[in-house]
């Protein structure tokens, strides 16, 4: 069967829009899929390239749309989803009139006149309450930064959610008992009313038990009010005609998470966890996020005008479930994007990572092949393992025949079932016993985006390989990390130095000259700060760990800033109330300034340095880069090889790595942190081989907790026992202090990264297991895999092989 179908054969509810939307249409003929697979598919889809294909794909039909609406009703959509997207209408209609732009405006299908967004009226999607919409981080912000400036849109139009105003305001004066004014019931600022921004919603409901309360439920009804008149507007205007918007983690569209009413209003919610963990990053962490509500339209607000363009954007193999369930599932309350059925211009814009698990794309994709290799064989055939729960050489023809997936791959395979299911169970043995193999005489470089991606990816490998004296080991961190440090966990740190600085013991250090030596002798004091830190560990000593990690802190301080380390310390006591009245001060999210951003990265680096001294490895041995690129910024700037490149290829030239490790992760949505250091990684690698031409170099490819490798994708399994597991989370809660509290966790899991971690290992295990029998593990000869309760997943390489899966990488995100 081909890919492509007549339109005659696709659901003729959609057929209409089809004919309506050129960009769609062209998108559709672009497409290696067809728009629509009914009845399995319930909503219209399009599958784009890349990332940037995405946001120009969603550019083009929305100047299609404001083209046919110059006076329409538009909602827009915040964060890091429309990067590509502003970039492209901006483009558009900067210029709209050289032969590059008209020749998409030809493609494309628009009008020959240039669209003039003046007329349009904007609706807000959704904000934090309460939030100043002066915070960087407010979503108010965002929309006048981006959309109503940047787009050129009419600011008196537009329909806004300022929360310094809603709500507030004197009202009626109100006399207590004894006759006097009630002047607590009155407020002019919303830190008044909302100390914290905690919002307290069972005051709709119950009576108020302080003055505080009384004026919280006050405007708490004022603010529902407020919602109630923002839908009301909405709908005068007709309803909203254009909406774009992206699909969180529980499959939410605006803030209407799962189990939201299909017909809601605008109003004042909760978000659910998933949805908290995922905005984490936005406020400054998720205590922040819990503190405050959310004002949101409602699912039924978006689908009240029935002739409503509704675009939903997702990308990266992140979102192939939500984007699934979204698509093919029936309406449902645990499905909020599936309230979009009922609109027949409604539609999905995807990359190829986020349509990965749409049942009909994948069958009409293997029916394209001509032959189906031993990977497509083993990821079909693991996948019914699984989902049959049986033993790959127990699978029969009768569980194969009720998988169209699986009957597929079997026909094009032309080999007995038997024969293809003892070879994928013989590909799982190799693989796992490639894991337990461990190298000798090799030097490893051991690269991270972040602090703890080697932990939380590989670290049941790094320990195999660390137990053999003749291994050398070096760990790099591409990026400082001050983004993942919060205000608290900086004003905790503050408190250790403080009580430090009085102790006899600065006085002591400092007249050794701790704080202020240089060179080698340098070095073996922060190696020391290190020591000290894991002896109170080992000992369960708090005081003297929180000696260690403030005598780093000092040390920071003082070469970042300058202060001089006197015994006295009048000038760090000074400077340690200074960055305390700073961090008060500070909203949750705020942008920090130079200084404090590297003050914050060098606490993530002395954490990285105590996490590898658990297993004697310190100074010179783990190094630090602070690559440029990263930054605080929502668009971020991109890689450069003088700033970015060169520090990782220094490194290789003097350390001459047999095995590399880069965080391979799959499509994601955009370029983010893990994949420009890949590239950069990538390039090093690339340059050191052309140089150095070493016939041994191997490339270990690893993801931690937000990506996941399939077994088909792999080369190495790596067997992990409860004893490393154990580990694993007890150096990661002791070391990694700033993220024991998971202010950024993982959605799926509520609290710190090391659980995430052991999730996903036993997950992996219970996977394998499945296909294998339990018997193979736990009846094992070898008592270490006897003992596995998890598995790690790594795919070895060559530089071949990188360039190779780098360079596709790089297509799908950056259209490169």
């Amino acid at each position: 069967m081909a890919l492509k179908r007549k339109l005659e054969e696709t659901d003729a509810k959609f057929s209409e829009d089809v004919a309506t939307s050129e960009v769609e249409r062209h998108l559709a003929a672009s497409s290696a899929f067809d728009k629509l697979y009914a009845p399995r598919e319930k909503i219209n889809t399009i599958v784009v390239d890349n990332f940037p294909a995405l946001g120009k794909a969603a550019a083009f039909r929305f100047l299609e749309w404001a083209q046919a609406n110059p006076q329409g009703v538009c909602s827009l959509p915040t964060g890091k989803t429309p990067e590509y997207f502003i970039k492209w209408v901006q483009r558009v209609l900067r210029e709209w009139s050289t032969p590059a732009i008209q020749e998409e405006v030809r493609r494309f299908g628009l009008q020959p006149t240039k669209p003039n967004l003046e007329g349009l009226t904007f609706v807000q999607i959704d904000e934090f309450y309460p939030i100043s919409p002066e915070q960087h981080n407010s979503f108010h912000h965002y929309v006048m930064e981006y959309y109503i400036k940047g787009f050129g849109l009419d600011p008196n139009k537009a329909l806004l959610m300022d929360c310094s105003k809603i709500g507030l305001g004197r009202q009626e004066q109100r006399f207590g008992i004894t006759g006097e004014p009630e002047d607590h019931l009155n407020a002019d600022k919303m830190e008044d009313v909302w100390p914290g921004g905690q919002v307290d919603l069972t005051l709709r409901m119950r009576e108020p038990t302080t003055r505080l309360e009384r004026l919280q439920q006050r405007v708490l009804r004022q603010v529902d009010q407020w919602c109630s008149e923002y839908e009301a507007k909405i709908r005068a205007l007709g309803g909203i005609g254009f909406i774009m918007g992206g699909i969180g983690p529980d499959g939410h569209v605006a803030f209407n998470c799962q189990g939201c009413d299909h017909h809601s209003t605008t109003r004042l919610d909760q978000l659910n966890y998933a949805s908290q963990a995922a905005a984490a990053g936005d406020l400054g962490g998720i205590d922040a996020v819990r503190r405050r509500k959310v004002i949101t339209i409602g699912l039924g607000t978006i689908t009240y005008n029935s002739e409503c363009v509704a675009i939903i954007c997702a990308a990266g193999e992140a979102k192939a479930k939500v984007v699934r369930e979204a698509v093919e599932e029936a309406p449902h309350v645990n499905f909020p994007a599936t309230a979009l059925h009922k609109l027949p211009r409604a539609c999905f814009f995807v990359t190829a990572g986020a349509a990965k698990l749409l049942s009909e794309r994948q069958l009409i994709a293997l029916q394209k092949l001509g032959s189906v290799d031993a990977q497509v064989v083993e990821r079909v055939l693991v996948d019914l393992s699984v989902r049959s729960r049986k033993k790959l050489v127990d699978l029969t023809s009768e569980d194969v025949a009720a998988c169209k997936l699986a009957s597929c791959v079997v026909g094009k395979a032309g080999k007995p079932l038997a024969d293809l299911a003892a070879m994928v169970r013989d590909s799982l043995i190799a693989k796992i016993e490639k894991g337990s193999h461990v190298h000798v005489d090799k030097k490893f470089l051991h690269t991270e985006p972040h602090h703890d991606d080697i932990m939380l990816g590989y670290l049941p490998a790094v320990l195999r390989n660390t137990r053999v004296a003749s291994n050398e080991h070096h760990f790099v961190c591409g990026t400082s990390g001050f983004n993942s440090v919060s205000n608290k966990h900086m004003l905790m740190l503050l408190d250790r130095v403080e009580k430090f600085l009085k102790s006899p013991t600065w006085r002591r250090l400092c007249s050794a000259g701790y704080f202020s030596a240089t060179g080698e002798a340098a070095l073996d004091f922060r190696r020391r700060d290190v020591w000290k830190f894991l002896d109170g560990i080992a000992a369960a000593d708090h005081e003297l760990r929180d000696e260690g990690s403030a005598r780093r802190l000092v040390f920071n301080i003082c070469d970042i800033y300058g202060d001089s380390a006197d015994v006295e310390a009048s000038a760090l006591l000074d400077r340690v109330q200074q960055l305390r009245a700073y961090f008060n001060r500070q909203y949750s999210g705020q942008k920090d300034v130079t200084e404090v951003q590297t003050l914050k990265g060098s606490c993530r680096e002395f954490e990285a340095e105590c996490v590898w001294g658990y297993i004697g490895w310190q100074l010179p041995n783990i190094s630090h880069l602070r690559l440029g690129f990263y930054t605080a910024d929502i668009f971020a700037p991109e890689p450069t090889h003088q700033r970015d490149v060169m520090p990782i290829l220094k490194l290789m030239r003097d350390i001459k790595p047999n095995v590399v490790s880069v965080a391979l992760d799959p499509e994601a949505s955009g370029p983010d942190t893990h994949y420009k250091v890949l590239q950069a990684a990538t390039a090093a690698i690339e340059q050191y081989a052309d140089e150095e031409k070493p016939e041994d170099l191997t490339v270990w490819g690893y993801r931690n907790v937000w990506f996941r490798f399939e077994p088909h994708e792999v080369s190495t399994i790596v067997p992990v026992s409860l004893q490393t597991i154990s580990t694993l989370n007890h150096m990661f809660l002791s070391a990694f202090e700033s993220q024991r509290d998971a202010e950024f966790p993982a959605y799926e899991i509520q609290g710190p990264f090391c659980d995430m971690s052991q999730r996903v290992q036993v997950q992996q295990y219970d996977m394998i297991e499945t296909c294998l029998g339990y018997e193979w593990f736990h009846k094992h000869p070898s008592p270490q895999s006897a003992a596995t309760r998890g598995l790690v997943f790594l795919r070895e390489m060559s530089v071949v092989e990188l360039l190779r899966e780098s360079r596709a990488l790089r297509k799908q995100t950056e259209n490169a």
